[in-house]
């Protein structure tokens, strides 16, 4: 099965086919903007037109390399991507596990290459991936002029056990490419890349599709009704991956609407006059696995911010457009200022950075609730804990 059609990006996707034609496409390449806008997609269809027999305004589609490509099988198309850290395995067996780890995704992809782009395991892009492209990278290429390396998430080279060992090693791959190879970087948050990495690479923005394209595509590819599917693209914000991850599952919520979920607890719990209500919700968390608080937190963010817009009286500028009424009754009874809500962001950031140092997720959540209460002008709650 080949991936489905990039969605969207017309712009892009011309602005890079006419630098192909005119040979002026960079060799290093950082594709950033929102998670799930389709920066990895957009990527691989890049990396068909760079191996492309017939290439024009785009890939061709029909010749060898572009069907090869577009079933993931091209030999010299290498896609890497975060993966969990396989278990038991160190030096040169972590080098040769993550490589078969990649490839049992690559094949699980073109079996199902319709997926939200979030996961619920924390994944990294791991040193043994970059020895992996650094051998591949010296290598003779097999059809193409040279080998395409796309780095899907590569903000996740830096945040892995303290060490920016996988960002160094690659970066020496980006100051002296061998041959003609090309690097392809994605990146949602591209401020946690070095600053190395970044100056070698050139930036090209990916913004968010259409709310009409997402709701098409959600409707024709997923089988959901126009109603579903206009609430999943409308919370997506124009991310196509982001809108699959809010569609139910087997029955079960999606995994970003049981996030969005839980962040309305948490925002609920910190303007709460319940004294119990910021414990309850703080001991709920597990002890460990803090960087999986980092999604949430974004989720956090969204909702401070419909509360500050209807507290501002701009009702239609607000995320969460299912929750208007609550959001309306909440801030009425709370008198939430938006000013207040304003500085509270502040401690929603110390959150995430605590979350990033994987510090106990339990201490994390407390202490955010605390700070936002005190930004929020509420009662605390966590005054016991805090003692």
């Amino acid at each position: 099965m080949s991936m489905h059609p990039v969605l969207g990006h017309e712009g892009v996707r011309h602005a890079l086919a006419r630098a192909h034609r005119q040979g002026t496409l960079p060799s290093s390449l950082l594709l950033h903007g929102a998670r799930g806008v389709g920066k990895q997609h957009l990527a691989l269809w890049l990396a068909r037109l760079l191996v492309c027999e017939r290439p024009g305004e785009g890939p061709c589609e029909t010749c060898a390399p572009c069907r090869m490509a577009s079933s993931l099988e091209h030999p010299d198309i290498h896609w890497y991507f975060p993966l969990e850290r396989p278990k038991n395995a160190t030096g040169d067996r972590l080098v040769d596990a993550l490589e078969s780890a990649r490839h049992e995704e690559l094949d699980d992809f073109r079996h199902k290459p319709l997926r939200p782009s979030w996961w619920d395991e924390v994944r990294a892009i791991y040193l043994g991936s970059v020895v992996n492209i650094r051998a591949r990278a010296h290598k003779h290429p097999t059809m193409a002029e040279g080998p395409v390396f796309i780095v899907g998430q590569a903000e996740s080279l830096v945040p892995q056990e303290a060490s920016q060992e996988a960002a160094n090693a690659l970066l020496k791959l980006l100051e002296e490419p061998p041959g003609n190879v090309r690097f392809i970087l994605t990146s949602s948050e591209p401020g946690l890349l070095l600053p190395t990495i970044r100056s070698r690479t050139v930036p090209l923005h990916v913004g968010p599709v259409g709310h009409d394209v997402v709701r098409g595509f959600l409707e024709t590819h997923t089988g959901v009704d126009r109603k579903v599917a206009d609430w999943a693209a409308t919370l997506a914000q124009g991310s196509p991956g982001r809108a699959l991850a809010f569609l139910p599952d087997d029955g079960e919520l999606g995994p970003l609407e049981a996030l969005r979920r839980r962040a309305f607890e948490l925002v609920m719990a910190a303007t709460s006059t319940q004294a119990s209500a910021g414990y309850e919700v703080a001991i709920s968390f597990p002890p460990a696995g803090a960087r999986r608080l980092i999604d949430l937190f974004s989720f956090t963010e969204e909702w401070l911010r419909d509360l500050g817009a209807v507290a501002a009286g701009a009702d239609d500028q607000i995320f969460n457009r299912d929750a208007l009424a609550r959001l309306q009754k909440h801030v009425k009874a709370m008198q939430l200022s938006p000013v207040a809500i304003a500085t509270s962001f502040a401690a929603v950031e110390r959150a995430r950075e605590l979350a990033r140092g994987n510090v106990n997720p339990q201490l994390v959540v407390s202490g955010l609730l605390r700070d936002l209460r005190r930004a929020l002008g509420a009662r605390p709650v966590l005054a016991a804990m805090s003692s």
